[in-house]
């Protein structure tokens, strides 16, 4: 198999040169860098990174956005692959966090993002542990969840109204379930990401598009009101980046790099398994945890061959760690109570992979004992800080209102910069490349799964086999991704390396056994001459 040295341009449209990431491109934009001086500086290429370099580059200011490691590298691809209505923060009295995230969701299903973003039914089952005055309580919160979505004036046709299911009903979608004592269910409908990682390469392409400089691999080594010290990861040489605004998009790393940000980390684990495992779940599941209340672990299709079971949600330790580990305490939690509503119970070794994501969540009240009580009931609000310098700092929030994050930080930094002449927000209806209404994605000529994930863009990646028949088979046996998703990381989407590859751009690092044998394979193509441009 080769890379050819471009997308076919014959027939269809062209190649997406503007929002093309590619190493040539990171070498063409970081050169002139040092002597340049930008408009804002934005470290840390996460969502809400790259959201805030789309923000400030489609309201026309020049940016330079650099990341340590690579697009998504962190928080942002750990999380359950979920665009959430917010209902959970409307159980916790947090109304106006529920609200933002039901207006963010419609805004990703319906304007920006309706390509990456589907509704996905979720089943609550009414197992024995769930109490009948329990299922009222459940009933009216999904009522009110609706009432969210339509105080958010997301369509009905994107996201169907909750209802309560037969016994039999239930069974049809969550086979696996336990049928003795239940009592049907309840279904509700959220929006699923086809995945989180590839929503901030959407992200950041569409912010190239705008003439952002988006630049993996470039470590900030001090950050200051009026630029950075940085350092190339990839050569070792450093060099100053002068800036009129700085945004420090870091996440749990923020405190690393200004002083005063007080954040108490949350890990949230993960578990993959099999479909199998389950039966062929064919939607997601609400488990309740017992003795707590308004809180479920996740149980979500992927329509891969995979399912994601979680989530936990535990103060995470110190020193912040650049890849966080699940414990067996957390893979072990996760089992019982999902165990609890099967029938048959999913057994250690049907876990076939597991990942944890920290959440940067703002601590503003800290706890009596220092710190170190729970992280479960913490806000999810975000907030804007500024430090004396100048440095904004942006934390705590979620995926789901990475776009309004991204807005506030820019807002914060032209208020403090009056020189800084730029208009409002417009990302709340710029659509993400790849983005186009429903209809026209059905009538695109391409595999289902392809237009799932890259939208109107899928074509291309089909056209790809034109020079390689060999393109349009799987990477490896058993698992859904092409060979041509990766030739097509590597030309458009700013992979430089093999992990960028199977643990960002495609998520098959997730089962490590299923990285290995697909290790050779990304290697091959990342070492490849490309020849892109």
């Amino acid at each position: 198999m080769t890379i050819p040295e471009r997308a076919p341009s014959e027939p269809g449209p062209p190649p997406p040169t503007g929002s093309s990431l590619n190493a040539a491109r990171r070498a063409r934009e970081l050169a002139p860098v040092p002597d340049e001086v930008v408009d804002l500086l934005v470290v840390g290429l996460g969502a809400t990174g790259a959201g805030v370099a789309l923000d400030a580059a489609a309201r026309g200011l020049s940016v330079v956005a650099i990341d340590a490691h690579d697009l998504a590298f962190g928080t942002s691809r750990w999380s359950s692959k979920l665009i959430h209505g917010g209902l959970r923060y409307l159980a916790s009295g947090q109304v106006d966090v529920a609200h933002e995230s039901a207006v963010e969701r419609g805004v990703l299903m319906e304007r920006t993002a309706p390509h990456l973003v589907r509704a996905m039914p979720f089943v609550l089952p009414l197992t024995p542990m769930v109490s009948r005055a329990q299922t009222a309580v459940t009933r009216v919160g999904l009522h009110a969840g609706d009432v969210l979505r339509l105080s958010a004036r997301t369509s009905r046709r994107t996201l169907p109204g909750p209802r309560r299911l037969s016994t039999v009903e239930t069974l049809r979608l969550a086979p696996a379930l336990r049928p003795y004592g239940l009592r049907g269910g309840l279904l509700s409908w959220d929006g699923q990401l086809a995945d989180d990682a590839r929503l901030v390469t959407a992200i950041a392409r569409t912010a190239a598009a705008h003439g952002a400089k988006i630049l993996t691999r470039c470590r900030a080594l001090t950050l200051t009101g009026d630029g950075a010290e940085v350092r190339d990861e990839l050569t070792g040489r450093t060099f100053g980046i002068r800036a009129r605004g700085v945004v420090n998009a870091t996440g749990v790393w923020a405190g690393g790099l200004v002083e005063g940000v007080r954040l108490r980390p949350s890990r949230g684990t993960h578990l993959v398994v099999r479909a199998e495992s389950l039966r062929g779940l064919t939607a997601g599941m609400h488990v309740p945890i017992p003795g707590e209340r308004a809180r479920f672990i996740l149980v979500i299709p992927q329509g891969d061959g995979r399912v994601y079971v979680g989530l936990t949600d535990e103060p995470a330790d110190e020193p912040i760690p650049d890849v966080p580990t699940p414990t067996e305490a957390e893979i072990g939690f996760l089992l019982d109570i999902l165990d609890s509503a099967l029938d048959v119970p999913v057994r250690r070794d049907e876990v076939i992979g597991s990942f944890a994501g920290l959440r940067p969540l703002l601590d503003d009240h800290p706890a009596r004992d220092g710190g170190s009580g729970g992280t479960a009931d913490i806000s999810r609000r975000h907030a804007v800080l500024t430090s004396p310098d100048g440095v904004v700092t942006i934390v705590g929030g979620k995926l789901t209102t990475y776009r309004r994050m991204a807005q506030d930080a820019v807002d914060a930094v032209l208020a403090a910069k009056p020189r800084l002449a730029a208009g409002p927000s417009r990302t709340a209806r710029l659509p993400l490349v790849g983005a186009a209404p429903p209809g026209a994605l059905a009538a695109l000529d391409a595999p289902r799964r392809l237009v799932q994930r890259y939208g109107t863009e899928a074509p291309l990646l089909a056209a790809l086999a034109r020079a390689d028949a060999a393109l349009l088979e799987p990477v490896i046996p058993g698992l859904p991704v092409l060979n041509a998703e990766l030739v097509w990381a590597v030309l458009h989407e700013g992979a430089l390396d093999a992990a960028d590859l199977l643990d960002r751009r495609t998520r098959i690092g997730l089962v490590p056994a299923d990285r290995a044998a697909a290790l050779p394979v990304a290697e091959s193509f990342v070492t490849a001459p490309a020849g892109v441009a």
